[in-house]
This record gives structure tokens, C-alpha cells and sequence, in this order.
């Protein structure tokens, strides 16, 4: 029975170089490769010219690259690009670019499906099917950075990991992703333009405090009252806000980095008085700014946009308090490509 092959992009450099000694070759032979998968972006064994026949028929005899393959591209009127992008097992994720005058960012996955289950959010309904390899995720940001440079001549600015999936929940392998994104062997991008975006995991971001990590923290709040946020992101009821607000301190404490919290205000869930006070008054914990977002219905009309007064409500009330706030429209709206529509309709 043939056993399946390894994704070559698993190796460490030094591994690479430990597998050519053990085949006979040089060392610096696992550098080229090395070269070849992450700033070359090499697709096939055939693309890595510089070695030879014999080498790359080693390289094919023992290993696969499990590159992603963008599926369908879609161009929103508004110039958005979402991807619709095959893994190698067959299975869709879906990551966007969103252009504005100044900057490129491009919005990625990092699970197929989603671990939690948030019911305002269509990628919630997918079950999590799996976890996206580090490569996987490398893949989709040196994609949509070539597409930057196709279609708005600049290259990637910003990243950030609010695509599908929980990234908390797949810790290890978006860590290892950042690596290599801001690596100068990979796509050499400064992590302070990178954003990991969560739904709110304490011991996570604990953790995230305790390994030193230099991007951004954005957390998904949407509710400043435990009862409201327990009942439209059921999984919070295992991390309460105390829990949440306790991590949150940790966090500043350790990385002096300010956090960003994403909110939507619906229609008859939180855009009352006292759902703006609870908010002022989480946001006093910690430094933080607050993006107010609009939000994209998912077809069961539970859910609608708050008026354009409540919004403006919040921004005053915020203001008053020295936070600074900002309504984010949404991009790509008419593509299913804007915040929490991703569900791969394709």
C-alpha cells in the first residue's frame, strides 16, 4: 500500500537540508528548495529550474506541495476581489481583497468552516471541517498580493484574519503562517500590518500575550452585556466577559498594543441606551479604538441593521468618553464578500 506523501511546506529549512545530506546531496541544496517554496512561491517541482532532473525527481518521489488553486475570481462594482480557493483535498475557503485609495488588504481564512457559532454570521452555519495548513494560509495572502499588483499596480499592505474561521482555534498553524508572511525568506510583511482578528478566547490570548506576538489584536464583541452576547455568539457562555476583560488587561500589559473591538449594532438586540453604556464601560478597561460595523444580512431577517441615529448615537457617547470609534462600510457587499458573508455560495 503507498503511503500518502508529506507536504513538503511541513519541513523546517533544516529539515530540508537533514533530508538532501541523507540522500547523498548538500545542504544547501534544502536552502534552494527552501527559496524555491516560500518567496519563490514554486507551485510544482518543475517550476525549481536550478535544480536538477534527478533532484526534482527525488523532491517528486517523496513529497507533494499542497498549493491552493484559486477557484473563481469575482470583481465587486466597488473593486472588491473575493477568491474562491481549492485546497487540495477539494475543499473551498473563500479570501478577499479589499482595495481603498492608499492601501491593499487582503482578508483570510483560517479554518474551512468554523468552530463557533456566532447566528449572525453565515461561515457559522459551515461546520468546521478542518483546520488550514500554515502554507494554506501563506498561499491565499502571496495570491491576493499578486493580485494586488495586477489589478491596483501596488503591492499587499495589510492583512487581516477575519475571513473564515476562528484563528484562536487554529493557534499553531497561524502562527507558523505569520512566520513565514513576515519573514524575509517569505513575503517579508511587517507584522504591525497584520491583525488576528477573534470571537473571544481568554486563554488564547493569554497565550498570544505570553509568546510576544508584534500584530494586532481585534476582538469581536458586539455586546458589552453578558446575557445579549451569550445569545447571538452561544459559544461565549464557556468565556464570560469577566474572563474576557481579564485577558484583555493581560494583553495590554504585556504588549502595550492597543485592541481593536469589531461591533455591529442590530436592529432590537443592542442598540438601546443601555447597550452603549455597557459598551463605554468595557471599553474603559483597556486602551482600545471601536470599529462599528455595517452589517450584511444573511438571508433570515433575523438580524438588520440598526438605524443610521443609533449608530450616531454610539460614536457621541463614545466620543464623549475619548474612544475613538469608526463606522466601517462594508466592501463587496454584492459578491457575498463583506464581513461575516462568507459561505461559499460558489
Amino acid at each position: 500500500m503507498q503511503t500518502e506523501k508529506k507536504d513538503i511546506r511541513a519541513l523546517s529549512k533544516e529539515q530540508l537540508r537533514q533530508f538532501f545530506v541523507t540522500n547523498g546531496d548538500k545542504p544547501f541544496r534544502g536552502n534552494q528548495v527552501y527559496e524555491w517554496l516560500w518567496s519563490k512561491r514554486a507551485h510544482t517541482f518543475e517550476d525549481m529550474t536550478n535544480l536538477s532532473k534527478e533532484t526534482r525527481a527525488i523532491l517528486e518521489e517523496n513529497f507533494v506541495i499542497n498549493h491552493i488553486k484559486v477557484d473563481t475570481l469575482q470583481r465587486s462594482e466597488d473593486g472588491t476581489v473575493k477568491n474562491a480557493i481549492r485546497l487540495h483535498d477539494d475543499l473551498i475557503v473563500e479570501s478577499v481583497l479589499i482595495p481603498t485609495e492608499t492601501r491593499t488588504t487582503a482578508c483570510v481564512s483560517s479554518q474551512v468552516g468554523c468552530s463557533l457559532d456566532c447566528s449572525f454570521c453565515a461561515t457559522a452555519r459551515l461546520k468546521r471541517m478542518r483546520n488550514l495548513e500554515p502554507g494554506e494560509i501563506y498561499d491565499q495572502v502571496a495570491a491576493i498580493d499578486s493580485e494586488s499588483r495586477l489589478y491596483y499596480d501596488r503591492p499587499l499592505s495589510n492583512i487581516v484574519f477575519m475571513g473564515m474561521g476562528e484563528p484562536l482555534m487554529n493557534y499553531p498553524n497561524v502562527m507558523k503562517a505569520i512566520d513565514m508572511i513576515t519573514s524575509t525568506e517569505g513575503l517579508g510583511m511587517s507584522p504591525k500590518r497584520i491583525t488576528v482578528s477573534t470571537s473571544g478566547i481568554p486563554k488564547m490570548i493569554k497565550k498570544m500575550a505570553d509568546d510576544e506576538v508584534k500584530f494586532k489584536l481585534a476582538v469581536s464583541l458586539h455586546s458589552g452585556i453578558e446575557e445579549i452576547r451569550n445569545e447571538i455568539m452561544p459559544f461565549t457562555k464557556n468565556f464570560p466577559l469577566t474572563d474576557l476583560r481579564e485577558s484583555l488587561e493581560y494583553w495590554y500589559k504585556k504588549t502595550k498594543s492597543k485592541i481593536t473591538y469589531e461591533y455591529v449594532v442590530w436592529k432590537g438586540i443592542n442598540d438601546d441606551k443601555k447597550s452603549i453604556d455597557a459598551l463605554v464601560k468595557f471599553c474603559k478597561y483597556v486602551p482600545c479604538k471601536v470599529n462599528l460595523i455595517e452589517y450584511n444580512p444573511i438571508d433570515d431577517g433575523r438580524f438588520q441593521q440598526a438605524s443610521e441615529e443609533v449608530t450616531n448615537a454610539y460614536i457621541a457617547a463614545l466620543a464623549k468618553n475619548n474612544i475613538v470609534a469608526k463606522v466601517r462600510r462594508s466592501r463587496g457587499k454584492d459578491i457575498d464578500a463583506a464581513c461575516g458573508q462568507l459561505a461559499n455560495k460558489s
